[in-house]
């Protein structure tokens, strides 16, 4: 169907680039609902794709202190060292405990305006969390900040 006008679309007609990314949408929901139960682990595809978008995204914010290994991405900031999973987008303070941060809802999602070349919420999620924790020095949020210090 199509987004803006809810008409059918035929398979043919549907953009190459937005083919492949429902598919590797597809394959992420195959991976996490398996008959064992569910995994909490996204596929590979899906975390190599989200690591990629990271490290191309990093220089637009010239940050250089994030550091991509195997599923997470790491991070050395101002009140400590953290780990943000690229699958689940959990995040942990090294030597610490789990931090929460809630994603934006997607009623808000036209309000964040960074350039993300991936349409998945979860991507979007995961990459504002690592840019965030990034620059833990300019958090104001006192929920944020009592986990963090």
């Amino acid at each position: 169907m199509d987004r803006k006008t809810w008409e059918p679309i035929r398979i043919k007609d549907i953009p190459d680039i937005i083919f492949s990314e429902v598919m590797r949408d597809v394959d992420l929901a195959v991976s996490v609902a398996h008959a064992g139960g569910v995994d909490p682990e996204t596929s590979h595809s899906t975390i190599e794709m989200r690591a990629a978008l990271v490290e191309f995204t990093l220089p637009l914010f010239k940050l250089t202190n994030v550091t991509i290994e195997k599923n997470h991405a790491h991070i050395q900031g101002k009140y400590g060292n953290y780990s943000v999973h690229l699958g689940s987008g959990v995040v942990h303070k090294m030597g610490g405990s789990m931090i929460n941060i809630l994603p934006v809802h997607s009623q808000h999602r036209g309000k964040m305006f960074l350039p993300f070349a991936d349409e998945d919420p979860k991507t979007s999620e995961i990459i504002t969390k690592i840019l965030f924790l990034a620059e833990d020095g300019k958090i104001k949020d006192p929920s944020i900040l009592e986990q963090i210090r």
